[in-house]
């Protein structure tokens, strides 16, 4: 999970940061979280999988996510 990683040094300098990933890694998201001391730390679940969406499908998916991402950082 080095996105995890890297948002958890990003806060850690006090750069608001959140990561965007599949559902299938919302657990182990959670996980790496709580062990480097940032339990409940907020993220970005998209559906799983994307690797076979077009490029507009894939726009679709992310313009649905901006609000909660702006909200992640500013909030």
């Amino acid at each position: 999970m080095c996105s995890v990683h890297d948002t958890v040094e990003f806060e850690k300098h006090g750069i608001p940061a959140t990561v965007f990933l599949t559902e299938i890694f919302r657990n182990s998201a959670i996980h790496t979280f709580r062990a480097k001391g940032m339990d409940g730390h907020p993220f970005i679940a998209l559906p799983h999988p994307i690797s076979n969406l077009t490029r507009n499908q894939m726009q679709e998916v992310t313009l649905r996510y901006m609000d909660e991402f702006v909200s992640h950082l500013t909030g």
